[in-house]
């Protein structure tokens, strides 16, 4: 019998969220499906997403099993390319390449294929990560648009403060300075930006966390801002059930470290559920969970395989019921920031132990 955690993949929730997307803006949608579509399969993103304007990820072995599957829309890889050797395959491809640094220039001009590539100038505008600085813009896109090998370029940035009140007023205006010299598309909106900041929507967007149904809005700085507040709806559900219960009395301790002693009497539940799956190890006492559609918490240290759930108010529950960890009635961001995490890290530590539904 095998083992009861799986996480169900809601492949319509996908295609809402991409739809909650369309309706914001009248730009072009990059849908960002990196990280093996940020834990949900790859193809089963990319097939859920099919009406997208294009995809960017990272690696170009993923790029390539986009294109061999049948996708013909604009692939980006958001870190470009990383050797000679990479821009074969580019270009046999069509792949679309970020360009951030001289050194990528440096290996376009070592080129020696024949087809034309689009690239997407990126442009440092404070994150300070990766990007042409706006003094080093001018002779980077001199170098490209007199490129034998450059088809079309897009300028690109990307934002440090979008889902904080911080905002964007600063590096949008410092990009908009930048390329107010050139005729070419732009791209500056992550998820955040996109729902937002209009002004900085440009020709391309690149929607990522929001396709999956979390918010892209910072928890401390945003509480009220949730993604069922934003019409997203959760893309992942990780289930488990209860294997096992156990009667405590008054100061009785559980689990690794003795992380939590009973004050009174209870009863707790233990789950097939823990950080070898992808639940973090750090989740502290009273992270939410559900039991039955019933919300309680967590209990002691979460290990490999498994973690407790306090039962004391839930005595219709018993070995068997089922346990949402995340997604379906229990928003990732919740148990995200009870962590002291974010939506993204819980979604892409997946285990690939853990059976995945659709």
């Amino acid at each position: 019998m095998a083992r009861p955690i799986q996480a169900y993949i809601d492949l319509a929730a996908l295609e809402h969220n991409l739809q909650v997307a369309r309706r914001a803006t009248s730009a072009r949608l990059m849908s960002v499906i990196k990280a093996d579509g940020y834990g949900h399969g790859l193809l089963r993103v990319a097939e859920a997403l099919a009406a997208t304007d294009g995809f960017a990820l990272l690696d170009i072995q993923d790029a390539v099993r986009l294109r061999e599957a049948g996708y013909r829309q604009t692939i980006l890889l958001l870190e470009g390319f990383f050797n000679t050797e990479d821009l074969a395959s580019v270009a046999e491809y069509d792949l679309a390449c970020v360009i951030h640094s001289p050194w990528q220039i440096a290996m376009l001009d070592a080129f020696s294929g024949n087809r034309k590539l689009d690239v997407w100038l990126k442009v440092n505008t404070g994150m300070n990560r990766l990007g042409f600085t706006p003094q080093q813009v001018a002779q980077a896109m001199e170098q490209l648009q007199r490129h034998r090998a450059v088809r079309d370029i897009t300028l690109m940035t990307h934002f440090a403060n979008a889902d904080e009140a911080r905002g964007i007023a600063e590096p949008l205006a410092l990009f908009n300075d930048v390329a107010a010299s050139y005729r070419v598309a732009r791209s500056l909106a992550n998820s955040a930006a996109l729902l937002r900041y209009p002004a900085a929507h440009g020709d391309w967007v690149r929607p990522g966390i929001m396709l999956y149904g979390a918010t892209p809005f910072a928890p401390e700085k945003d509480r009220g801002v949730s993604a069922q507040q934003l019409g997203l709806r959760p893309a992942m559900t990780l289930s488990s059930r209860i294997i096992a219960t156990q009667e405590l009395r008054a100061g009785d301790e559980i689990g690794y470290g003795a992380q939590f002693r009973a004050e009174h009497s209870m009863r707790i539940g233990v789950v097939a559920c823990g950080y070898a799956d992808g639940y973090p190890r750090h989740a502290p006492n009273g992270t939410p969970i559900l039991v039955d559609g019933q919300r309680t918490k967590t209990l002691g240290r979460v290990s490999m395989d498994m973690l407790y759930v306090d039962l004391s108010n839930l005595p219709q529950a018993e070995v068997g019921s089922r346990v949402v960890l995340w997604g379906e009635s229990m928003p990732i961001d919740e148990v995200a920031r009870t962590a002291g995490t974010v939506g993204y890290e819980l979604m892409c530590a997946l285990a690939k132990r853990v059976q995945v539904v659709v």
